[in-house]
Order: structure tokens, then C-alpha cells, then sequence
């Protein structure tokens, strides 16, 4: 005598498989919900981007005041370490340069080398030239350079344009790092012209 499948007892653990694809399902629905809508931020990050930082002139100290072949250590209010440097014998801005001092393959500082007319960077072995390309290592082989910025004289003042959080930011940050740093004491390369 055969049994229908109608007739046969109830499988022992049907319930609790039930209740695993149950509970598996609704995990799968939660990841899926969650993946796209990490998705969906990150394209409306794309497509909507955040206003650019703002940016300002900011003194660093009087032209005269650093003489040719120096450089001056700056931090900017975000935090930015950049060295202002002097490499022409006038007063107008293509005599000064202003680089980011931080490497960009590790975040060490660099420093210029007279003796081989360029800024070194010690943890790879990096690179630079005057203007900030990197010409060895790691920093040449990724095609990475230190960051530029802007400087012009204005009525015997030097300043440098760089990023500012906020005026609230700024005005609680301490208030030597908005002071010009004392001059460094290395050779800057003047220009060749």
C-alpha cells in the first residue's frame, strides 16, 4: 500500500526551514535596501557635489622682508603647511613661490637642497624640482607634484591665497598660526633667466 502525499506525517524541521528562508530573505531584502541606498548617496555626492572651500588672501609678511633664496614657513588656517619662498632679486609676484611643504605620496615634509637644486622628500627617496614636479621616486613614478598656490604683492605685502574653513573656524583657531613664522634658513633657488 502506497501512501499519498497527502496522507504522509508532517516532516520533522519543516518549521524551523521555514522560519531560516524567512529570516534569510528579509536579510537579503535589508542588504539590497541598503547597498542601493548607499548608492544612491554616493551619486548624489557625484551629481550634487559640496560647494568649493573657500579660499583667501592671507599675509604672510612684508616683500623686503625675506631675502632672496630664503623660504618661510606658513600654516594656513586649515591646516596647510606650505613654504613661501623668494627666488627672484625684485619685489613683484614672479619672485615668490608658495608650495605645499607636505609630499604627496606619504605626507612627509620636504625640504629644499641647494646643492642639488631641488626639494627632497626623506621617506622614498622624492623628488622635486624649483617648481614643485616631482623628478624621482614614488611621487615621479604616480606623476604626483607638490600643490601651488597663488601669491602676489600688494602695496610691499606678500600674501598667499589658500583655503579658510570658516570665518568662525578661523577665528577660533590659535592665533600664531595666522602670524607669519620666522624665516627659514635654506637656500631657495633664484630664477634662471
Amino acid at each position: 500500500m502506497s501512501q499519498t502525499a497527502s496522507n504522509l506525517p508532517p516532516a520533522i524541521g519543516n518549521e524551523e526551514r521555514r522560519t531560516f528562508l524567512s529570516a534569510s530573505g528579509l536579510a537579503m531584502t535589508v542588504g539590497l535596501a541598503a547597498g542601493y541606498g548607499s548608492f544612491a548617496a554616493i551619486l548624489g555626492q557625484f551629481l550634487y557635489p559640496a560647494e568649493q572651500p573657500r579660499r583667501a588672501w592671507l599675509f604672510v609678511c612684508l616683500a623686503e622682508e625675506l631675502p632672496p633664496g630664503e623660504g618661510r614657513d606658513f600654516v594656513a588656517p586649515s591646516g596647510q603647511r606650505i613654504v613661501v619662498a623668494r627666488h627672484g632679486q625684485g619685489t613683484n609676484d614672479a619672485d615668490y613661490l608658495a608650495l605645499s611643504s607636505v609630499c604627496p605620496h606619504l605626507g612627509c615634509r620636504v625640504h629644499w637642497e641647494p646643492q642639488h637644486d631641488r626639494f627632497f622628500c626623506p621617506c622614498h627617496n622624492g623628488a622635486f624640482d624649483r617648481q614643485g614636479r616631482a623628478t624621482e621616486g614614488p611621487p615621479a613614478a604616480a606623476g604626483q607634484h607638490l600643490v601651488r598656490f597663488p601669491v602676489k604683492v600688494d602695496r610691499g605685502m606678500l600674501l598667499v591665497e589658500v583655503p579658510v574653513d570658516s570665518v568662525l573656524t578661523a577665528a577660533l583657531l590659535p592665533s600664531d598660526r595666522l602670524q607669519p613664522c620666522p624665516a627659514v634658513r635654506t637656500e631657495v633657488p633664484r630664477s634662471v633667466s
